[in-house]
């Protein structure tokens, strides 16, 4: 990473967003911990002062505006991406979908000797950036993050977990998401159903994609993790689930390898779902299912469900997002069933012979725990650079 003095250590490019808003007001708290310098980035002066006053108002720091700086720059100049990443060692980019805006920081923070972290949920965009970036940015000593939200840290960290509280051979887990909504309901900002329309009209993309990544198998170890039905019974939890469609699978696997490749440790299978609830939740989510695999195939039919979020995802997901007292009434809960075997016996031949289970709780998923996680993650990269694995 950059060596030479800057003058801030990180800057929230699309502070301004709805996302962006959040993240920028969860830096502002560490700010006061850790005496951090930073920088707020995006097109309009205006709404970047906005959002800092906005922040000061709620944790209630008059000064904080005069605190901050302010970058103007915009994604389709990239002469004003490199003046950003040239005066901080670390940008946090909450501009999104990522397949579309993603790729030009990811450029301008390489050749500028700058990190960046996202919290991108698309796992085209990750695998593709891993493939045609990876080299150069081992090469310049700079690290490039993906997913450093809700997704996948809860996932990627709750297998690690499991793994480490398993008095045994971890080799296969399953996770179960599920969302507490209070009073108020549950809402989405349709940026993440943007992210999720544009995936599934591309899903082929993402196959040729891997294809051309050409990476080798890793080892099997244990009994094969059988693959549930799209939508499947969870005994233990009470409740039906379906497969979870966002990133956390790839990014896991991709752990894994690196874990069994560089440090030699048993790779663990993983599969992810996401709770629904009973049986009239279930008929809801397969009506809704239907439409949306129906419309995504077709241009007309991408333009519909993203002009009409609110409609065709029956409430769940609005242009205007959650409001606070939705946020303050919503949690998450992943559960972790995980098997093994026992210290001693082999996995070639025998069943796996203990079971785990373990859960990571947190408040709201995607505005409150994802710029947790995402500053969090910052700061271990700004503070514990030393001790990070160099060229994953």
């Amino acid at each position: 990473m950059a060596t030479e003095p800057r003058p801030f250590r990180l800057v929230v490019f699309g502070a301004s967003g709805f996302t962006g808003q959040f993240v920028t007001e969860e830096v502002a708290r560490e700010q006061l911990a850790s005496g951090l310098s930073w920088a707020v980035a995006g097109r309009s002066r205006e709404k970047l002062q906005q959002v800092l006053e906005r922040a000061a108002l709620k944790l209630g720091r008059p000064s904080l505006s005069s605190e901050v700086g302010i970058i103007l720059c915009d994604i389709t100049n990239p002469a004003s991406l490199d003046e950003m990443a040239k005066q901080t060692t670390l940008v946090l980019n909450c501009v999104g979908p990522y397949r579309f805006y993603g790729e030009p920081v990811v450029k301008a923070c390489i050749e500028n000797n700058t990190s960046c972290i996202d919290i991108c949920g698309e796992p085209q965009f990750l695998e593709l950036m891993h493939l045609k970036y990876h080299e150069k940015a081992a090469e310049k000593g700079v690290y490039i993050i993906g997913s450093s939200g809700f997704d996948s840290i809860p996932a990627d960290l709750g297998v690690i977990y499991t793994r480490n509280k398993m008095n045994g051979t971890l080799t296969a887990v399953e996770s179960f998401l599920t969302i507490h909504s209070g009073p108020e309901g549950l809402c989405i900002h349709d940026g993440t159903w943007k992210s999720a329309v544009y995936g599934f009209g591309d899903k082929g993309s993402l196959r040729k994609l891997r294809s051309a990544a050409s990476l080798k198998s890793i080892p099997l170890v244990g009994t094969k993790l059988k693959k549930r039905w799209p939508i499947s019974y969870c005994r233990e939890l009470s409740s039906y689930s379906i497969p979870f469609l966002g990133s956390d699978m790839s990014v896991v696997k991709r752990t894994q390898r690196y874990l069994y490749e560089n440090l030699e440790e048993s790779p663990v299978q993983y599969a992810a779902y996401v709770t629904v609830g009973g049986i009239s939740s279930v008929f809801k989510l397969m009506f809704a299912g239907l439409f949306f695999l129906f419309f995504v195939k077709f241009g007309i039919g991408r333009q519909l469900l993203i002009k009409f979020p609110w409609i065709f995802s029956f409430g769940y997901f609005s242009k205007q997002g959650p409001t606070q007292k939705q946020m303050d009434g919503s949690s998450f809960t992943m559960t972790f069933f995980g098997q093994g075997y026992s210290q001693g016996l082999s996995t070639e031949k025998n069943k796996p012979n203990i079971k785990i289970c373990t859960q990571v709780k947190g408040p709201e998923a995607g505005y409150v725990a994802t710029p947790i996680a995402m500053v969090q993650a910052a700061m271990t990269l700004l503070n514990d650079a030393s001790d990070l694995p160099k060229g994953l």
